[in-house]
């Protein structure tokens, strides 16, 4: 097994998870405003728009792989979905997490459960990420019962795949859209560029693409780390799709600029239009370009680099969406302190942790399923 460089990396990973714990007490016992720069007039910072709103986009690689293998059949890419549905898994914890950072209360959390306001596309989100989390906790749970050969539990989970898989499909395609719903509550607020009756749709496009160029991306990182090489042709094939998705992303954006009359904007308002221009150059006409060509597609090297491309521009968007795109009340400014970073790169540096144990310790490469049957093959 590979192992020449990664546990220099592992030990990096252990001192970020230390080292953000430590920010993490602080804020606890300190407040808020002993570890960010946030504040009335800008209540939304890093913690919202990376590790929020990118956390659950860059997770939707588990849901649509589910479905690609369990609802279109499509079982070539049946050993991609292990890892994809670990990382969707992840993304949500990761998410969870980083509310109960930036929540003044934090210990109130559990309120949404009992207090409901079905008018709030928050609480929809809310019920949603819950939900999601304890279906992709028992999507995955699989390979913690092939690892122990615990094959009761490992049958009752077979006996409801389809029903967790189409519930998953559900709950993601609710709150994917929703968290777009969250900003149309500031039409005075968010900058006519990202503002839009259709960012639900917008949202929910996005996260699709990004989901498939996330699988791309981890398996090409699993794969050099772990020696788990998946045939080029699998990856390919998920790249064929991203042209046609990004290209309705794009027909999306331009379209609604273009009825809505502010077209123009893309050209004049400045800094924002540079902005814009940034997360659509990178982020959708390139991989547009690049997955297009066969070449690219039969690279490995090629694929990943392109999907880095697709992830850089959704964090972009993001960005733009939930904190750059955002006026700020007058006399206020806000850049993120450096705790915010910390805190947001040891949540990044615990999921990668868990990816490792992951890899070393569970049946991660292939699924021990047996395509033609209900029944399940025992570890070797």
């Amino acid at each position: 097994m590979k192992q020449r460089k990664f546990p220099i990396g592992l030990s990096i990973i252990t001192a970020l998870i230390i080292f953000s714990a430590v920010i993490m007490a602080i804020r606890f016992i300190y407040g808020l405003g002993a570890v960010t720069n946030l504040s009335d007039g800008r209540p939304w910072g890093l913690w919202i728009s990376f590790d929020l709103y990118c956390g659950v986009a860059l997770a939707a690689g588990g849901f649509i792989m589910a479905s690609v293998v369990y609802i279109f059949n499509l079982k070539k890419y049946q050993p991609l979905v292990r890892s994809a549905i670990l990382t969707a898994f992840l993304g949500y914890t990761l998410v969870i997490l980083a509310l109960l950072v930036d929540l003044g209360q934090p210990w109130y959390i559990w309120h949404v459960i009992i207090d409901w306001n079905v008018h709030s596309p928050l609480f929809e989100v809310a019920v949603c990420v819950i939900l999601y989390t304890i279906v992709l906790a028992l999507e995955f749970s699989p390979a913690i019962f092939e690892r122990f050969n615990w094959h009761i539990p490992l049958k009752i989970i077979q006996s409801i795949q389809i029903p967790l898989v189409i519930a998953g499909i559900v709950l993601s395609t609710l709150h994917q859209s929703s968290l777009g719903s969250t900003l149309l509550m500031m039409p005075e607020t968010l900058h006519t560029l990202w503002y839009t009756p259709i960012l639900p749709i917008l949202f929910l496009n996005s996260a699709i693409v990004v989901g498939l160029a996330m699988v791309i991306f981890e398996t090409s990182l699993t794969s050099s780390v772990f020696g788990h090489k998946q045939d080029v042709d699998i990856l390919g094939g998920l790249g064929k799709a991203v042209p046609y998705i990004l290209g309705f992303y794009l027909l999306l954006k331009l379209g609604d600029l273009t009825v809505s009359g502010e077209l123009g904007l893309v050209f004049s308002a400045y800094p924002q239009n540079f902005l814009w221009w940034g997360e659509i150059i990178i982020g959708v006409i390139l991989p547009i370009i690049l997955f297009s060509m066969p070449a690219v597609r039969q690279s490995r090297k090629a694929l990943f680099w392109s999907a880095v491309l697709v992830i850089i521009g959704l964090i972009f968007n993001r960005l733009n969406a939930g904190m750059l795109g955002l006026e700020m009340r007058p006399g206020f400014s806000y850049f993120p302190h450096w705790m915010e970073f910390a805190i947001s790169a040891g949540l990044v540096a615990y999921a990668l942790a868990i990816v490792w144990l992951a890899n070393h310790f569970l049946p991660m490469a292939h699924s021990k399923e047996v395509v033609a049957g209900n029944r399940s093959l025992s570890p070797e």
